[in-house]
């Protein structure tokens, strides 16, 4: 699919701040006050700026809110009910915490589950697309989580957690290329079975369906070169994991130089989740290429 800025935002900005307020809603880290202020005001800045920059992939953005009325058979309906109840329930969790120094556990605790359900949801409207096959697999939703959950980690501060949420996310990622990879062919779908002649013989275009571009092409067709995609991957896996697990780990002597370390960490780890999203959406192979030759 053509990888729209917006969603690649969207995913990667919101995914990293549900994923720190889940952190926040056990208590971690421990602060208060104008230090608290700080952590959520960044987690909610993510979370709110990531779900903002979506609305702007829509055909008529004005209607975003019409999509909240179809929950029980829509994901994309679910992410937005699970978004609000989130951000509401930790936005009362942090006002106990930054103006009370207060830490209502059964709120937190709720938050953080509503906050890890909205990464689950969101994850869930590519991986229901059964004409994405590369999506359509078990290791989409388990990428969009353990993802958030080590980025979380990170912008927490949690050091003692932070590096094997990494490498379990690290192994998330390598299982769901090579899922991904193979998905399309292990689907069983070509020509033959799209248009019900399979039975028939080999069936093959004897034209394009259409001699200029158009929509589908536009949004459902993107060809990343297989030297590209691997040298992107390379790059991706690195930044989102190799470098920020070794400045986690780098001895650092002094609190300044601890916190320059780990912002670099956070830097390095976002740009790679950034690079993975792009190519998350752009390696997509939409079903719909087969009838242009594409597939």
């Amino acid at each position: 699919m053509h990888p729209a800025p917006s969603v690649i935002i969207f995913t990667t900005l919101s995914g990293l701040g549900f994923g720190l307020l889940y952190f926040l809603g056990f208590g971690t880290p421990d602060v208060s006050g104008i230090t608290a202020f700080v952590f959520f005001a960044i987690a909610f800045a993510l979370a709110v700026g990531g779900l903002l920059a979506s609305t702007f992939h829509l055909g008529h953005p004005e209607r975003a809110w019409k999509a909240f009325s179809q929950w029980k058979t829509s994901w994309l309906s679910r992410e937005g009910v699970c978004a609000v109840a989130a951000l509401s329930v930790m936005g009362l969790y942090a006002i106990g915490v930054i103006f009370l120094g207060q830490q209502w556990t059964l709120l937190g605790v709720v938050g953080s589950i509503l906050s890890l359900a909205t990464v689950f949801t969101t994850s869930m409207i590519y991986t229901q697309l059964k004409t994405i096959p590369r999506w359509n697999i078990w290791a989409t939703p388990a990428m969009f989580i353990t993802f958030s959950l080590a980025g979380g980690a990170l912008l927490a501060g949690a050091e003692s957690i932070a590096p094997t949420l990494l490498v379990v996310a690290a192994i998330v990622q390598l299982v769901y290329w090579v899922m991904g990879d193979n998905a399309f062919q292990n689907a069983g779908t070509d020509l033959g079975t799209a248009t019900g002649l399979g039975n028939r013989g080999t069936v093959r275009a004897f034209e394009p369906p259409h001699t200029g571009t158009n929509y589908l092409l536009r949004e459902f067709v993107h060809v990343v070169g297989r030297k590209h995609a691997q040298k992107l991957r390379a790059i991706s896996f690195a930044l989102a994991f190799v470098l920020p697990i070794l400045l986690l780990i780098l001895p650092a002597d002094g609190v300044v130089l601890k916190h320059i370390l780990a912002l670099f960490a956070v830097m390095s780890h976002l740009t790679g989740v950034a690079v993975s999203r792009w190519l998350f959406f752009a390696q997509a192979e939409h079903v719909v290429g087969l009838y242009y030759g594409k597939r």
